[in-house]
């Protein structure tokens, strides 16, 4: 009985890991400006690649879509995260022009949705007021840096 325990557990991992995968653009890029290393306005420091945005050590997004279009990606908050963990967070973006060594900032919309429908269906903030339109804050401002 043991020896059938272990494919049974293999397989049901394999099956987890297939459910989860992440959906990228359709020409499977990001925009490039935004993975690598970056510290923000306030000091704080960031790792974002297509499947991951993490802010410090200690809050991990699991990117699950990006949407170019409209400028925004959605992710899980990981089971980890000292706040909200499992909830749903949409991130949208904004490309700055003349703003050095800020290349583009984002706008936390939502951070602690239901459902990746429920955070997809939050309001955009205002991009065309980049010092207010994240509901009243500014959005943050990204420069890249080399940990």
């Amino acid at each position: 009985m043991r020896s059938f325990v272990l494919p049974f557990i293999l397989l049901l991992f394999l099956n987890c890991i297939s459910q989860t995968k992440t959906e990228l653009p359709k020409d499977g890029l990001v925009p490039e400006f935004m993975t690598g290393q970056f510290e923000d306005d306030y000091g704080i420091r960031y790792v974002i690649n297509d499947s991951l945005f993490t802010m410090e050590e200690h809050t991990i997004l699991h990117i699950a879509e990006w949407n170019l279009e409209e400028q925004y990606f959605i992710g899980q908050n990981d089971s980890l995260n000292p706040y909200d963990p499992l909830l749903y967070t949409r991130i949208d973006w904004i490309q700055f022009k003349d703003v050095a060594p800020f290349e583009w900032g984002f706008c936390m919309s939502v951070y602690d949705a239901p459902s990746a429908d429920s955070a997809r269906a939050v309001s955009s903030p205002d991009r065309a007021a980049p010092r207010t339109g994240c509901g009243g804050y500014p959005f943050s401002r990204m420069k890249k840096i080399n940990l």
